[in-house]
Formats: C-alpha cells, sequence, structure tokens
C-alpha cells in the first residue's frame, strides 16, 4: 500500500512538472530555434538576440531589458546539456526542483554571459562573415487578431543550397609573404590563398510559415525568422521579416490603441435616449445606449474599449460617433404634432 501512495505520489510531481511548462513561452521560442536546435543555432540566435536588446542599445526600455534578460536565461540553460535535458523532460519547474535538490543552480550572471560571448565587449561585432539579404514582407492583419492575438499561415518560397557535384574554391584570402628582391632585401607582397570545397547549386523551395501576431502590435511592427532570409555562399542567411500592416475593418478605424467607429440611430432615438449595445472585435458587447439628447455627429468616449497596448495590460479607448438618421418627409399631420410638442 505504501508502494502504491508513493507511485501516485511520484506520478502526481511528475505531471504537475509537466503540467508547469505548459503556458509560458519556452526557451527555445525565447531564442527563436526550434527544440531540436543544435549549440551552432543555439549560439547565433543568442547572439543576434542579445546584441538587439542589450541595455546599452535600449537604455530606458524595460521590455527590452526584460528580453535581455530572458534570452540569457534560455541561453544558459539550452547551452548546459543536463539542464537543457532536464527542461526538455520537466520544464523550469523542474530546473527549480533540481537546484533544490542539489542539482548546479544559476550559474553566471547576465552580463558575464554576453562577456564571455562577446569577449567582454558590449558593441556590436564586426560581421566578417558574408551574410545574404533580409528579406521583409508587408503583412496584412485583421483587426481582430490584433485586438485577440492570432496567427497566420504564409506561404514562403526561397533559394536554398544544396549540394552539386564537383569542387570550388572557397575560404579565400589574402595573406601575406616577403620574397628577397636583393641581399638585405625584401619585398612584402599579398597573396590570395583558397581552399578547395565541395560545389553548391541554389534550388527553389516552398513552404508554410505560421506567423504569431501578438495582441496590440502596431503598424510597423516585425515579426523576425532569423536565418530564414536569402541565403549566400559561405556565408549566412539573410532573416525573413513580416513588417505588421492592419487591414481595413468594415466597422472599426484603428489610430495607435483607440478605436473609431460610427453607429447611425434615428431622430426619435436621438430626441428621447435609447438602449443599444455593439458587438465588438472579440464579441463583447459594449452599451452604447443614452438617456438623454444626442445631437448629429456627437461623439462618447468608451474608455478602455480600444485596442491593447502591446506587452502590456492596458487598452486605448473607443470613441463613437452618432449619425442621426432623418425622416425623408412628413405628412402634414406629423408636421401639425411636432409643431405643437415644440411650440
Amino acid at each position: 500500500m505504501a508502494r502504491y501512495r508513493a507511485g501516485l505520489l511520484l506520478l502526481a510531481v511528475v505531471l504537475s512538472l509537466v503540467f508547469a511548462s505548459f503556458g509560458a513561452k519556452s526557451y527555445y521560442e525565447v531564442l527563436q530555434v526550434p527544440k531540436g536546435a543544435s549549440d551552432e543555432q543555439i549560439k547565433r540566435a543568442y547572439r543576434k538576440l542579445a546584441l538587439k536588446y542589450h541595455p546599452d542599445k535600449n537604455q530606458g526600455n524595460e521590455e527590452a531589458n526584460k528580453r535581455f534578460a530572458e534570452i540569457n536565461n534560455a541561453y544558459e540553460v539550452l547551452t548546459d546539456s543536463e539542464k537543457r535535458g532536464i527542461y526538455d523532460r520537466y520544464g523550469e519547474e523542474g530546473l527549480r526542483q533540481h537546484a533544490a535538490g542539489g542539482g548546479r543552480g544559476p550559474g553566471m550572471n547576465i552580463q558575464d554571459i554576453f562577456s564571455s560571448f562577446f569577449g567582454g565587449s558590449t558593441r556590436e561585432e564586426e560581421e566578417r562573415i558574408p551574410r545574404g539579404d533580409d528579406v521583409i514582407v508587408e503583412l496584412d492583419a485583421t483587426l481582430e487578431d490584433l485586438y485577440m492575438g492570432g496567427s497566420l499561415k504564409v506561404w514562403r518560397e526561397k533559394n536554398v543550397l544544396k549540394s552539386a557535384p564537383g569542387k570550388r574554391r572557397c575560404n579565400c584570402r589574402n595573406e601575406q609573404r616577403h620574397i628577397q628582391i636583393a641581399p638585405g632585401m625584401y619585398q612584402q607582397i599579398s597573396e590570395q590563398v583558397c581552399e578547395e570545397c565541395p560545389n553548391v547549386k541554389y534550388e527553389r523551395e516552398g513552404y508554410f510559415i505560421t506567423v504569431d501576431i501578438e495582441r496590440g502590435m502596431k503598424d510597423g511592427q516585425e515579426v523576425t525568422f532569423y536565418e530564414d532570409g536569402e541565403p549566400i555562399i559561405d556565408g549566412e542567411n539573410g532573416d525573413l521579416k513580416f513588417r505588421i500592416r492592419t487591414a481595413a475593418h468594415d466597422r472599426f478605424r484603428r489610430e495607435g490603441s483607440d478605436l473609431y467607429t460610427t453607429v447611425t440611430i434615428s431622430l426619435l432615438e436621438a430626441l428621447v435616449g435609447f438602449e443599444k449595445t455593439m458587438k465588438h472585435l472579440d464579441g463583447h458587447l459594449v452599451d452604447i445606449g443614452m438617456n438623454g439628447i444626442t445631437k448629429p455627429k456627437e461623439i462618447r468616449k468608451f474608455k478602455g474599449e480600444g485596442m491593447p497596448v502591446h506587452m502590456s495590460s492596458k487598452k486605448g479607448d473607443l470613441y463613437v460617433t452618432f449619425e442621426v438618421s432623418f425622416p425623408r418627409s412628413l405628412t402634414e399631420d406629423q408636421k401639425t404634432k411636432i409643431k405643437q410638442i415644440f411650440s
């Protein structure tokens, strides 16, 4: 019986570790690499992201500082084979349990990781490796996706490098050497030295990419797929960047984090008041009714009913312009009654 209870307890612990890993952004997502990424892929991804979000380049930007910390934490775990194995099986809670149970706790701090990777320099390192072109794609996102978050599948075609028969000159470099031109006299000359590498060729391939749209993203923000741009022989691929653009909507217009819309009411409703709700982008109803008189072109603000602010719990406001629909004609009896009311 005791063994049975112990087995159930162990199962509960394991399940709690597994479920705890769901919901939060995984370390692989933080570094934007697949789960089976090699150490080299992880290092390349870290180098680009760490330089992008380093505090020296984003002074006063708390969100960038937070991202920088996440990137370094993910890099520390995924480049440690023991920690990575625990994380893959049990998630972050598994790492905490491992550290609490006498395993290795957190290692270097953020600056130590960055310094060890870049040789102590916080400035962007010189790019000595050739790099392919970045590919920038304008991506129309619906207001619904930008309000609630969503994802879009995009067909991507690009050149890829494939093996080809034969050899080619590669890794060419200039080397300096000295030749004697007379007794005691030497001349320095530059000579190109190359290696022989397997030949390659370009082929066209296509595949679907899933682009995640985050709540509150604005026009001009980019979703980047590192090293998924144009390839280059003996170099690194460029990046693929999807630049967000808000698609036109049939009911709402967006300006920053605010939403604007127009609602038409009857003349009677304008004079005596009305009860009315409006369906929002996520389906919830907004009460826009009024008890008093509504003037044509009158604008009402509904606080907190606008767009979400990106990477924040705040929201903008909703502005509703009321148009009044006047009758096209009136009978003589109607005219008489209206005169009596307003006389």
